[in-house]
């Protein structure tokens, strides 16, 4: 608690998304449990907040410009839409829409049933997929008579995947899959950065398979506080689309102070406090700052402060080499005669070898039946990757033409759209390469030292899910919290 008199605390948070927003909001809720007085300021570069989550309404469609979902049972998000009363708000995706498909020499595949990435967990389908050949099929077999890997550094994903399934596997499953989570290269991706329990599997069962085996039995057991909707679904998200949250949070932090449409160029510590300046001039102080940005940004932030020592500027350095590639996604709206294909599932992913433009098409109606009024369909198509960058350079109607041509090249839609939204991000997906939770450890002990009360985090660090980022404002909240007691 403060002393009688003593000035209230500030608090600094640098960026305005999902992470900058949980980190805000548990943060003065810890401070109030704890009777502390302070001031919270929120500075935003953008004039809006809520970084890539953006929901667009626009003639009874329900349009994700960002993410369109969350997993169900990542207790961060959870948690957050339960102190944001807003568990009513939930929706899960339409189970008659399980399938998923994936484009093989020119043609959708449905998916095996019980795939993970390309690891099954059901041997039936797995068998008689014609995703793989014969020889595919053995390779991956080989798993279950392989021996774990000896040494427990860290390795590349699509490495560890081709390792223990086969390079059939990973080319024709796996990256096209991932495409849709990290818009990587699978053999650049770190493997404990990005998917950590298919080694702790490995070491345990040694057979991935027989792990993956193992684990879906267990995971009929969940936990007995996931609410019922959580049980019944992979995926969540809101009534009103993922904007809700950011509505919601907003609401929830009217009383703090927002400076948006301002970037931060300048964070420097002087005696035991911070200097913020911001790009109109303005300066302002800090007792604590959070920095929930982009590695890049953070890192040109941090590169500037004289009181960084040496190893951790060659820290900094690491964290501003970290890859990020641009993506975009173009919502398409037509009628159910348009599309002769029936939408029987929620969409269908590309591998890098059918040469298309598109990554992936999400029949999003099919999957969220609230997203489209009645008679009519929303599609989503998504566009870029790691290695496949050249499209920034198109225009706006190239893009469009490009989808479209894919489109009718695999669904056979040859009709005019009743409109469409395209929506680029640049810049905006982390490739976490491999040794990458090592050297943000190493960064943080440097910064615990030469800047106290200095936290960071967001998709750039540990998770690009909703969950993830959510997961990590309340963290960083937690661990701030110490610098204010007496």
């Amino acid at each position: 608690m403060a002393a009688v008199g003593e000035a209230p605390k500030q608090i600094i948070i640098i960026g305005g998304g999902i992470t900058g927003l949980s980190a805000a909001f548990y943060m003065r809720k810890l401070l109030a449990g704890q009777q502390i007085s302070a001031e919270i300021t929120l500075v935003e570069k953008s004039s809006s907040l809520g970084g890539k989550i953006k929901t667009l309404r626009r003639d009874g469609f329900l349009i994700e410009q960002g993410p369109d979902s969350f997993m169900a049972r990542k207790q961060p998000i959870l948690d957050l839409t339960r102190e944001l009363g807003l568990e009513r708000e939930l929706v899960a995706a339409n189970p008659k829409a399980k399938a998923n498909y994936i484009l093989h020499k020119g043609r959708l595949h449905q998916m095996p049933m019980g795939l993970m990435l390309g690891i099954p967990t059901e041997v039936t389908p797995f068998i008689k997929t014609g995703l793989l050949s014969p020889l595919g099929k053995l390779r991956a077999a080989f798993d279950l008579w392989l021996p774990k890997r000896g040494t427990t550094g860290d390795e590349s994903l699509g490495g560890f995947i081709e390792r223990r399934l086969g390079r059939e596997v990973l080319e024709q499953v796996t990256e096209p899959l991932l495409a849709g989570i990290y818009a990587g290269d699978a053999k650049a991706l770190s493997l404990q950065a990005t998917f950590p329990q298919f080694r702790q599997l490995e070491q345990r069962h040694r057979s991935l398979i027989l792990g993956m085996l193992a684990s879906k039995k267990q995971a009929r057991e969940m936990p007995k506080e996931l609410p019922e909707i959580a049980r019944r679904s992979l995926f969540l998200t809101f009534k009103g689309g993922l904007g809700s949250l950011i509505e919601r949070l907003d609401e929830q932090l009217s009383s703090i102070r927002r400076l948006t449409g301002q970037a931060v160029t300048e964070v420097r510590r002087e005696g035991r406090r911070y200097q913020v300046r911001l790009e109109h001039g303005e300066e302002l102080q800090a007792d604590g700052v959070i920095m929930a940005l982009p590695a890049y940004e953070a890192a040109v932030l941090l590169e500037e402060s004289a009181e960084i020592q040496a190893q951790t500027q060659r820290q900094i350095q690491t964290l501003r080499d970290i890859p990020y590639v641009s993506v975009a996604n173009i919502a398409l709206a037509y009628r159910p005669q348009d599309i002769k294909l029936p939408l029987n599932g929620s969409g269908f992913v590309v591998p890098r070898s059918e040469g298309r433009m598109i990554t992936a098409c999400t029949w999003t109606s099919s999957k969220w039946l609230h997203t489209a009024p009645e008679n009519h369909i929303l599609l989503r198509a998504y566009i870029g990757h790691a290695g496949a960058q050249a499209w920034t350079k198109l225009t706006d109607r190239q893009l469009l033409d490009a989808v479209r041509q894919d489109l009718q090249a695999i669904m056979g839609i040859t009709a005019e759209p009743l409109f469409t939204e395209l929506t680029r991000w640049g810049r905006s997906m982390p490739q976490y390469p491999v040794g990458h939770l090592e050297q943000l450890a190493k960064l943080r002990e440097g910064l615990a030292v030469s800047h106290p009360g200095l936290l960071l985090c967001g998709s750039g660090y540990e998770g690009v899910g909703l969950p993830d980022c959510i997961g990590q404002g309340r963290q960083a909240a937690e661990a701030l919290l110490p610098f204010f007691k007496q």
